[in-house]
């Protein structure tokens, strides 16, 4: 018989601020959140040197997580237009789930306005990421300007993730098709 360990203050705190940004904002509560976590305010402040400093670090934690259910594997095999519309296809399948907000990190970045906030400079990162994922692919792929081509499809992508995301789009039918044309207009093979 084996007995699981049990999560320590660090990862419920790290869940908790997962969970509840994304449910209900970066403006939750540290009361909210401790109590979430099973953990004391003092605890809170022993692990993290602030709230703010805690958000950060489970939208970082949980970077990985995003990217592996967004991108597809490396050297997969597919062609550069192929794995970018992976993606979106992506996009598409969250977007029906329930309790689906929208990109988590769009939504931070929307939210807190001050770039200098440590969750907005996670945020940003994980999305320049995207960008380059985007950039590289239609590079790849032979796009005549990879840059706009990029920029583009981060466009239709946050759009999307946010139009879905507040209820009032379902993406079937809709986003694979623009970004079709995105991509038959670039000449992205």
């Amino acid at each position: 018989m084996t007995t699981e360990a049990k999560p320590g203050p660090r990862e419920r705190l790290l869940e908790a601020a997962a969970t509840l940004t994304y449910q209900d904002g970066v403006g939750i509560g540290v009361e909210a959140l401790c109590k979430a976590a099973g953990v004391s305010k003092r605890s809170l402040y022993q692990l993290f040197e602030s709230k703010d400093e805690l958000v950060a670090a489970s939208l970082k934690e949980g970077a990985p997580a995003y990217v592996a259910g967004l991108l597809p594997p490396a050297d997969d095999g597919r062609s550069p237009r192929d794995r970018i519309l992976h993606v979106f296809e992506q996009v598409e399948a969250q977007g029906r789930a329930p309790g689906f907000h929208g990109c988590r990190y769009l939504s931070v970045q929307i939210e807190l306005k001050d770039q200098r906030h440590p969750a907005s400079r996670v945020a940003r990162r994980i999305k320049r990421n995207l960008l380059t994922f985007f950039r590289t692919e239609a590079e790849r792929g032979g796009a005549r300007d990879p840059e706009l081509l990029a920029r583009q499809l981060i466009l239709v992508f946050d759009g999307a993730s946010a139009r879905a995301g507040i209820g009032v789009e379902n993406l079937k039918g809709l986003i694979t098709p623009t970004v079709v044309t995105l991509l038959d207009a670039a000449d992205v093979r």
